[in-house]
């Protein structure tokens, strides 16, 4: 209430003023608020991320998964819940669609047709983009930038996988 009233100038708020209404009200943006439990878990029921597949001819939904877990929660025997994701996914020509948006610092391959996990790996840091895959020689690689952030820890690695040789489509 210091900052809108005038009484005090610093903080992060960033003022937003219409262009083309000089008398326009004023708004404050302070960020991004997240409504979260004492134990830092979010205010809402789970799933609290999920990767989703739509068949682009029907525009309906073919399947939905939670997408990461709360390593916590999964060690109490809760199902995965998912976690905010940041960053897409990438697919294959053999079917395989990547992804490793995930706050749990993991990259995982689902089957794009039903949405099972086929597998999964631990990243140095969050892999919050999107994962490149190419070919060179005729061996397929997927890699992925990690550098976290976002309430993970900070990480300055790319990490690449080899895909095995029957996966790769002719």
């Amino acid at each position: 209430m210091e900052f809108l009233l005038g009484k005090n100038e610093k903080g992060d708020k960033k003022e937003l003023e219409s262009q083309n209404a000089p008398l326009a009200p004023r708004y404050y943006m302070t960020g991004y608020q997240k409504l979260l439990t004492k134990e830092g878990l979010y205010g809402s029921n789970p799933p609290w991320g999920v990767l989703t597949a739509l068949d682009m001819k029907t525009g309906l939904k073919k399947w939905q998964v939670p997408l990461g877990e709360i390593d916590s929660l999964t060690q109490m025997g809760i199902p995965k819940t998912g976690t905010e994701n940041y960053g897409g996914p990438a697919v294959t020509a053999g079917g395989l669609l990547f992804i490793a948006a995930t706050k749990d610092e993991k990259i995982r391959a689902f089957d794009k047709e039903t949405g099972e996990i086929l597998w999964e790996a631990k990243l140095p840091a969050a892999g919050h983009a999107t994962p490149a895959v190419y070919e060179q020689n005729g061996k397929q690689f997927l890699v992925i930038a990690c550098g976290g952030g976002k309430g993970t820890k900070s990480g300055d690695s790319y990490v690449a996988f080899a895909l095995p040789d029957e996966l790769i489509k002719n």
